[in-house]
């Protein structure tokens, strides 16, 4: 109860501005149609008033719409949970294991995060979600899981409507020669002309409704997805990124401790596949998107990882390079370098380099 006076009263008529954005709008619009459609789809093709299934059918359909609401509006009008403006812990000594906001003039309490989109610091923040124009957090997340298993599941059932809708109407129009299929033609049974007449115009509003409901299974799922994985590693969005970051600044450190100093004996133009280095290095050239680099007799490279070919690394800049360049890297051809004798003697070989492609 105290949840749906929230919803009700929004703690802040404030909070009615967050429907003024394009995640609400369109959400709230694909859900819309999807339901409505549905729902006019349904009486067409299982009359809810004549059989127990066509009831079942109809007030599943009206479940899934209402769950789908009540969980979106949750997680857009409850919020996230934000720190309030200038907290400080019980135990002034707690401070100092604690970051401080500026902006919010308060110390961030344990796992929570300042949004720059909300400017608040957010408790347990996972992520800033356009779709309810609000930050997902402490409070509201659990709403918003159950929003992401709820509409691909109500899409799912509105998808079959829709086929069966489709289906059902031209084969009562239309000859397929499939005579041996049996289905159920109740609403043609009951009244050759149905209430809702399914001309073109319904036909195309089925089809597109279908579309929309395939899209958001699949988009939503994998969204679901995304975040089941999180919540069973009990962690948050925020919190996998910041990991996977400081995983990959340790990679790019120890590829720096462990990378290998060559020297440019031959030029090279730092052309994609250059002839004039040889068929097989013509031929095996890396299939990426990152650079090559030019290179000029005389000048030293640092490999951190190539082929059997081709090598990849940072190019050695001099004082007069200009400020603004900081990095020139990328791959180069392994026959346009020797190892600089101080690394020969190490005889260390590049991270990730292959013997054979």
């Amino acid at each position: 109860m105290g949840t749906f006076c929230s919803v009700v009263k929004f703690e802040n008529l404030q909070e009615l501005k967050r429907l003024c954005h394009w995640g609400p709008i369109i959400a709230l619009g694909v859900i819309a149609i999807c339901s409505t459609m549905a729902m006019i789809d349904s009486v067409l093709w299982y009359w809810p008033l004549h059989t127990t299934g066509g009831s079942v059918n109809f007030i599943m359909l009206i479940n899934w719409t209402v769950m789908i609401l009540y969980n979106y509006f949750n997680a857009m009008f409850v919020g996230p949970g934000f720190v309030p403006l200038g907290w400080k812990p019980e135990n002034s000594q707690d401070s100092v294991y604690l970051q401080y906001c500026k902006v919010c003039q308060a110390y961030k309490a344990p796992r929570s995060h300042h949004c720059r989109k909300c400017n608040r610091c957010v408790m347990k923040m996972d992520h800033h979600c356009p779709w309810i124009n609000n930050c997902c957090g402490y409070q509201n997340h659990a709403s918003f899981t159950l929003f992401l298993l709820l509409a691909p599941l109500g899409c799912i059932h509105a998808a079959f409507i829709f086929v069966m809708t489709m289906y059902t109407q031209l084969y009562n129009r239309l000859s397929f020669g499939w005579n041996t299929v049996k289905i159920d033609m109740s609403a043609a049974r009951r009244d050759p002309l149905p209430i809702i007449p399914f001309g073109l115009a319904a036909f195309a509003a089925t089809l597109f409704a279908l579309g929309l409901a395939l899209g958001t299974t699949i988009a939503v799922g994998m969204l679901f997805f995304i975040q089941m994985k999180i919540i069973l590693r009990n962690k948050t969005s925020i919190e996998s990124w910041i990991e996977e970051k400081i995983e990959q600044l340790k990679q790019k450190a120890d590829k720096r401790v462990r990378s290998v100093r060559y020297k440019v004996i031959e030029d090279y133009s730092g052309t994609c596949c250059p002839l004039n280095r040889g068929i097989k290095t013509f031929f095996t050239s890396p299939c990426t998107e990152e650079p090559r680099i030019r290179l000029q007799k005389g000048e030293f490279i640092l490999a951190t990882r190539g082929l059997r070919y081709w090598l990849y690394g940072d190019k050695i800049l001099d004082d007069s390079v200009l400020e603004g360049v900081s990095r020139i890297r990328g791959w180069f051809p392994r026959n346009c370098v020797e190892k600089c004798p101080c690394d020969a003697e190490t005889d260390q070989a590049p991270e990730g380099e292959k013997k054979n492609r």
